[in-house]
């Protein structure tokens, strides 16, 4: 794999190396890190996240900074002991990035529509992700069943 070219005078890290660590600060569960690692406009979007409120709808398209952190701080909140496992990662000399894993936590507070059982869950998640050519973030795509994760949380309700 070919690194993209960097400025002088920078550590030249591959973007799979960005992304890896990445995902070691996901896994302390350091939301700071993870933004930092983005750049200010990094976008963001989560595509099977869904919240339904009374009067609108929240998804998990946006910005690193606004959407994306709220949604890492909540998962953290409700899942203490959230983490993931990289099973696959690969990338190219244009700086994309794709990783398979899975994430996997146990519930102890309200998520989104989802009350505290105690559940565990573990699901599989594929990230598209991009970095740029001074090694930061500035795109996060992620996709999973989230029908399963609600299943195995016990959240069985359907609209």
């Amino acid at each position: 794999m070919t690194q993209l070219d960097f400025a002088p005078g920078i550590e030249t890290r591959k973007p799979t190396e960005v992304v890896t660590e990445f995902f070691d600060a996901y896994r302390r569960r350091d939301v700071e890190v993870m933004a930092d690692m983005c750049t200010d406009n990094a976008d963001f979007s989560y595509i099977p996240f869904e919240v339904w409120a009374k009067q609108r709808v929240m998804r998990g398209d946006g910005k690193v900074r606004t959407v994306g952190k709220v949604i890492w701080s909540g998962l953290i909140n409700a899942f203490p002991n959230l983490f993931n496992v990289i099973h696959h990662i690969d990338g190219n000399e244009n700086g994309d990035v794709v990783v398979a894993c899975d994430i996997a936590g146990t519930q102890q507070s309200a998520w989104a529509f989802i009350s505290p059982q105690g559940q565990p869950f573990s699901e599989p998640h594929l990230f598209i992700m991009h970095v740029n050519p001074d090694g930061l973030i500035d795109s996060i795509r992620a996709y999973w069943d989230n029908a399963g994760v609600c299943r195995q949380l016990g959240h069985l309700e359907v609209d």
